[in-house]
């Protein structure tokens, strides 16, 4: 007389096996869920050249808004003589530059739908944590609504944009982005928006990059209001250097580094007085220390308005009145 044994049917699976399956299925339906969400708002931007009806390039874009304002890459649209978009539901269109920021890699473009559009949520950059999932969606190689996960790898990286400006707050992420990825969002897994996807380094494995959607919102709702980002400027080319310790100590200044200016163009810097050679160490009592300060400190409340610029020119320094004017 055989005596059964008291065990459970496991289908060939044990009992880890069957918990690994079910958090695997539960990252699945996350993964799911978000591109459900957002896919709809995603669309395909293809460019074409000034020489004939051949495709010269393209990239992704978001729906931004129900009039049909949607936001790419600078890179994916600039100088392109005709955008097309295709939405999710298979509709083409042909869209209009409403505005371009190639400092910050952001465009608009505008489209005139003829159904209803699905706008998606962007979440606050700020709150973003390193280890949090992070979606790609967009179009690699002309592949339409292609989506890849990973995590958000780093948050308050900066990246240099095409035109040598860095973009502060920079999102990287593990999600693989590909040609044609440009201009899609990277979102969470309720598909929030967390940022614009906007750059990958080869050879490396794993770089990849967006543009926190605190900085996206407040570019494209200027280039939407304007057209486009008003900067200030002095009409200066400049290099970063450090400073003597000898010449740091003797005028007391406490950072070792500063900005000299290599030439002048006729504008604020020269009519001001400003000369090649002097190192630019302060702007309106903010330090300078590299190139990108300047940028930084020469946002749009400074056109027109009167500054104090703190150089050191031969061994002290002077105090120079500059009212920048409007980059072009």
């Amino acid at each position: 007389m055989f005596k059964a044994k008291n065990k459970s049917i496991s289908h060939g699976f044990d009992e880890k096996e069957l918990e690994e399956s079910e958090v695997m299925d539960a990252y699945s339906r996350a993964v799911m869920d978000a591109s459900a969400a957002v896919s709809p708002s995603v669309v395909r931007v293809t460019t074409r050249s000034k020489s004939g009806s051949r495709a010269a390039g393209g990239g992704s874009g978001v729906i931004y808004t129900e009039k049909g304002h949607i936001i790419t890459n600078s890179h994916v649209i600039h100088g392109a003589e005709r955008i097309d978009v295709n939405l999710h539901t298979g509709e083409h269109h042909t869209a209009e530059v409403v505005g371009d920021d190639p400092h910050t890699d952001i465009a608009v473009i505008k489209i005139e739908p003829e159904t209803e559009l699905q706008v998606p949520e962007f979440a606050d950059s700020s709150r973003v944590r390193v280890g949090q999932l992070a979606l790609a969606i967009g179009n690699p190689f002309g592949f339409q609504f292609t989506v890849t996960a990973g995590v958000v790898s780093a948050t308050g990286r900066s990246l240099r944009t095409m035109t040598g400006r860095l973009v502060d707050g920079v999102i990287q992420t593990d999600a693989a982005l590909n040609s044609g990825n440009s201009g899609g969002p990277l979102v969470d897994f309720r598909g929030r928006v967390l940022g614009i996807n906007t750059a990958l380094i080869r050879p490396a494995q794993g770089l990849c990059f967006a543009i926190p959607s605190n900085t996206v919102r407040e570019v494209a709702d200027k280039l939407i209001k304007d057209g486009k980002i008003r900067r200030a400027h002095l009409g200066v080319s400049c290099q970063n250097i450090v400073i003597r310790d000898e010449l740091r100590e003797k005028l007391g200044l406490n950072s070792e580094r500063g900005v000299m200016i290599a030439s002048l163009q006729d504008g604020p810097a020269r009519v001001a007085g400003m000369m090649r050679g002097d190192v630019i160490v302060a702007i309106d009592d903010e330090p300078v220390e590299t190139v990108d300060d300047i940028h930084r400190i020469l946002g749009e409340e400074k056109i027109d308005v009167e500054c104090h610029v703190d150089v050191i020119r031969g061994s002290e320094v002077c105090k120079v009145q500059v009212r920048p004017s409007e980059l072009q």
